[in-house]
């Protein structure tokens, strides 16, 4: 199995683009980051560490990323796509809360389970899934009984 540096630069290659220094930051960003992110977060996190990248760069980058297979587009949330690294990772589901922006990662094998028992019914190839359940979570759910008290 080749590393995500490997995988990224032959994507790359075979799509006649190179693997700038700004490209190799930004993947080893996003690799260090251990929960969801967005654009903008990412950006951010680079300033502060001082490398000199474009909002542009990290713009125009992560779609490369995601075509290449080492992170997903999680579901939109405040407005906002939220990216998470897959490369090496299991498969897993999401919860979100809609006044917090909270997400929660789940795996349920009867989810799983049905899904291939779907495609199979409908003589379908599934190459990708995303299941995202948007609601409040229990903290947001807990203030507002709060307030209603």
């Amino acid at each position: 199995m080749s590393t995500k540096e490997e995988k990224f630069n032959n994507y790359l290659r075979a799509k006649g683009l190179k693997f700038t220094p700004e490209r190799k930051i930004i993947l080893q960003e996003v690799f260090s980051l251990r929960k969801h992110f967005n654009a903008d977060q990412l950006f951010e996190k680079l300033h502060k560490k001082n490398r000199q990248i474009s909002r542009a760069t990290v713009y125009r980058s992560l779609p490369l990323l995601v075509e290449s297979g080492l992170i997903v587009e999680t579901l939109r949330c405040q407005s906002k796509v939220s990216y998470e690294q897959i490369f090496g990772h299991k498969h897993h589901d999401h919860l979100v809360c809609i006044k917090c922006g909270r997400i929660i990662e789940f795996r349920n094998e009867k989810i799983e389970k049905l899904q291939e028992e779907v495609c199979k019914e409908h003589n379908f190839k599934a190459v990708e899934h995303r299941l995202g359940i948007r609601g409040y979570c229990s903290r947001c759910l807990s203030r507002a009984n709060k307030k209603s008290s």
